[in-house]
């Protein structure tokens, strides 16, 4: 865990600090800390029930989602995944994502599924929303990229019966972060080592 010194760092300096140092982790180390997350969340009793369950896929040394998303396909799970909405701008949509989903690199160099409406999921469908984040405390907030793209998304969590599941390295949890109001803090987030709860 990291310990900020007083809550002095800014959150651009906690992400900066936080993105260095997971892109810091050798492919090896990837690879280990990838597969014991996946084996985390795959027995991660909401996810074990769930039928339809949101994923992103990684950038920035986060934790490698390809395996986690074979395993929910292989688990009969349908995945899903965020796609800039083309008419509201800084929300998300979620789309159908298989084996054979073309993919497009958006506005922010990320890949999203080809924007087809046939596969868009409204959000109260989704039963688990794995949550990409930069850091998270002990208290379950999370620090995002700074777009409030998730932050706007995950508003109504409870009201719409999904379970937002932040997906993350050990590495990123911090002692505390500053927090503002948009913030939305997670009920769960899973690592190699952990499952938090809260």
């Amino acid at each position: 865990m990291t310990q900020l010194p007083e809550l002095s760092l800014s959150r651009q300096e906690i992400r900066r600090m936080i993105r260095q140092r997971r892109r810091a982790l050798t492919p090896e180390q990837q690879r280990r800390f990838g597969q014991q997350a996946v084996a985390r969340m795959l027995s991660f009793p909401p996810v074990v029930m769930a039928h339809t369950v949101a994923v992103f896929l990684s950038f920035d040394g986060e934790l490698d989602t390809q395996p986690l998303i074979e395993q929910l396909w292989r688990a009969g799970k349908r995945v899903y995944l965020p796609v800039l909405h083309p008419f509201s701008p800084g929300n998300l949509l979620f789309l159908h994502y298989h084996s054979q989903s073309a993919l497009v690199t958006n506005r922010l160099k990320i890949q999203e599924p080809r924007l087809d409406v046939r596969d868009v999921l409204p959000l109260p469908k989704l039963d688990v929303l794995v949550t990409p984040l930069v850091a998270f405390d002990e208290d379950g907030q999370r620090l995002g990229m700074g777009g409030g793209f998730y932050d706007r998304t995950l508003q109504n969590w409870q009201q719409h019966k999904i379970l937002p599941v932040g997906y993350a390295h050990d590495c990123q949890l911090v002692e505390k972060l500053p927090v503002e109001e948009w913030d939305i803090p997670l009920p769960a987030v899973v690592t190699p080592s952990k499952v938090w709860e809260w």
